[in-house]
C-alpha cells in the first residue's frame, strides 16, 4: 500500500490532479477564517459555545458541521455547501415529480448539463434568502441574550452580508467544480469532507485535555477508556466501510441479436444493487426533522416548547427511537424516488436482457421491488445504529459533541465514503498505468517494471 502512494505521485498527470485537490482544499480552508465585515465574531462565537453547552444539538451544529465550523465564526464561507446539496436535492426530487424535467434528465449529456445548471440558479436563490434571513437574526441582541454582534444594523448591513455569504456560496460551488474537472474525486463531497476533518485536531486535543491529570474537566477520563474508545471508533469505521460497500447482485443475461453478419449480446452480466442506497441523506433529513424543536426552542422560551427540546435531546430514549424510525423511513422514500425499477425492467426488455427465471415485464419489475424492499430494511436499521452511536457513545462515556461525532453518524459517514471513492479514482488511475493498486489481492497484477 505504501508502495502504490508513492506510484501516485510518479505519474505527472496524477500528481498534477492531486496537488491541484490539495491546494483548493487549501483555499477553501483559508476562506474559512475570514470573517464576515460588521459581526463581532467573538460574542458570536461566545454564543455558539454557550447553546452548545446548554441546548445539544440543534440544526446549528448540522449546519456548522457541513461548513467546517465557518458558521460559528460566521466567515465568508458560512453558507459552506449546504444551498448546493440542498438545491441538488430539491433538483432531485422534482425531477421525479415533474414529467418536463424527467425527459431532460433522459437526454444524456445535454440534458444533465441543464439541470447542473438549474442547480446553480437554486444554488444561489437558496443562498440569497437564507444569508437574509441570518442577517435578520443577526441584528437582533435578543436572540444572543442581549450581546450586540452586528455594530451597525440595517439595509446596508443586510445587503452586504447577502453579497458576501452568497458570493461566498457561489465561490466554494466553483471551487468544487475545479476539483471535479482538474483534481482528482468529488469536488463538492471532498470540500464537505475537508471541513469535517478540520475539527479532528480539535476533537484530539479534548480528549488529551480530558486525560491529562488536572483540575476542572482534566482527569475525567482514564487510559483504559481512551483504548476502549478508539477502538469503538475502529469498528464504526469498519461496519460504515462495510455498508458503503455492500450490495446485491441481480445476474442478468442478454440474449444474442444478429445484426448483418455480426452477432451482438449473449454475455452474462449484473445489476448492483446497494444496500445502503440513500447514502447520508436519509439521516440528513431524519436530523432537520427532530432538531427542529431544539432549534426552535432557542429562540422561542415556551414551556411546552422547552418540554418538548427536553425529551428529544440527544442521547435521550425519545430521540433515538424517533431517529432510527426517521432515518428507516427516509431510506425507504430516498429508495422509491431514486431508483425507478420500470424504467430499468423496460431498458433490460429494450436490449434483449432478462433476468434468468423470471419473465421481463412486469414480472421483473415486480422482482426489483421484493429485492428492493428486501435490501433497503436491514440497510436502513444499520444506517440508524450508525447515525445513533454518537450521541448514546457521547453520552456514555460524557466526552463533548466534537469527539462523539467521530464514533459515527453524518460526519463518519461521509469522510468514510469520499475517501473510499477518491481511493477508488486514484486505484483506476494506477491501473490503467500499468501500476500495482493500493491491495494486491484480488487484482490482477501490473506490468513489472
Amino acid at each position: 500500500m505504501l508502495q502504490a502512494f508513492a506510484d501516485t505521485f510518479k505519474i505527472p498527470d496524477l500528481r498534477k490532479k492531486i496537488l491541484i485537490t490539495f491546494a483548493i482544499i487549501g483555499v477553501y480552508r483559508l476562506g474559512s477564517f475570514i470573517p464576515t465585515p460588521g459581526i463581532d465574531g467573538a460574542k458570536l462565537a461566545l454564543f455558539f459555545d454557550n447553546l452548545m453547552q446548554h441546548q445539544g444539538k440543534t440544526l446549528f451544529g448540522v449546519m456548522n458541521l457541513f461548513s467546517g465550523g465557518a458558521i460559528q465564526r460566521l466567515t465568508i464561507f458560512a453558507l459552506g455547501i449546504m444551498p448546493y446539496i440542498s438545491s441538488s436535492i430539491i433538483m432531485q426530487l422534482l425531477t421525479v415529480v415533474i414529467p418536463a424535467l424527467e425527459k431532460m434528465a433522459k437526454e444524456g449529456e445535454t440534458g444533465r448539463r441543464r439541470i447542473n445548471q438549474y442547480t446553480r440558479y437554486g444554488t444561489i436563490l437558496l443562498s440569497v434568502m437564507q444569508s437574509f434571513f441570518i442577517a435578520l437574526w443577526l441584528e437582533n441582541p435578543a436572540h444572543f441574550g442581549g450581546l450586540q454582534i452586528v455594530d451597525f444594523p440595517g439595509w446596508p448591513f443586510r445587503l452586504l452580508t447577502v453579497l458576501t455569504l452568497t458570493t461566498g456560496s457561489a465561490f466554494i460551488m466553483w471551487l468544487g467544480e475545479q476539483i471535479q474537472e482538474k483534481g482528482i474525486g468529488n469536488g463538492m463531497s471532498l470540500i464537505v469532507a475537508a471541513g469535517i476533518l478540520s475539527r479532528a485536531p480539535t476533537a484530539l486535543f479534548q480528549i488529551i485535555s480530558l486525560v491529562r491529570p488536572g483540575k476542572g474537566a482534566a482527569g475525567q477520563m482514564d487510559l483504559l477508556t481512551v483504548l476502549v474508545m478508539f477502538g469503538i471508533m475502529v469498528a464504526a469505521i469498519v461496519f460504515v466501510i462495510m455498508l458503503t460497500q455492500a450490495e446485491r447482485k441481480i445476474p442478468v443475461q442478454y440474449a444474442k441479436r444478429v445484426v448483418g453478419r455480426k452477432v451482438f449480446g449473449g454475455q452474462s452480466t449484473f445489476i448492483p444493487f446497494k444496500v445502503n442506497n440513500g447514502g447520508v441523506l436519509p439521516i440528513i433529513f431524519a436530523q432537520s426533522i427532530i432538531l427542529f424543536p431544539a432549534t426552535i426552542g432557542v429562540f422561542v422560551p415556551n414551556h411546552f416548547i422547552q418540554q418538548v427540546t427536553g425529551a428529544l435531546g440527544a442521547g435521550n430514549t425519545g430521540y433515538t427511537i424517533i431517529m432510527m424510525l426517521l432515518i428507516v423511513f427516509f431510506s425507504y422514500f430516498y429508495t422509491a424516488i431514486a431508483f425507478n425499477p420500470i424504467d430499468v425492467a423496460d431498458n433490460m426488455k429494450k436490449y434483449g436482457g432478462f433476468i434468468p427465471g423470471v419473465r421481463p415485464g412486469t414480472p421483473t419489475v415486480e422482482y426489483f421491488d421484493f429485492i428492493i424492499n428486501r435490501i433497503t430494511l436491514p440497510g436502513g436499521v444499520f444506517l440508524a445504529l450508525i447515525a445513533v452511536a454518537p450521541d448514546v457513545i457521547g453520552k456514555w462515556m460524557k466526552v463533548p459533541n466534537s469527539v462523539a461525532d467521530f464514533f459515527g453518524g453524518t460526519a463518519l459517514l461521509i469522510v468514510v465514503g469520499v475517501s473510499l471513492d477518491t481511493i477508488k479514482q486514484i486505484e483506476s488511475q494506477l491501473l490503467m498505468r500499468h501500476y500495482e493498486g493500493f491491495m494486491k489481492r484480488g487484482r490482477i497484477r501490473g506490468r513489472q517494471r
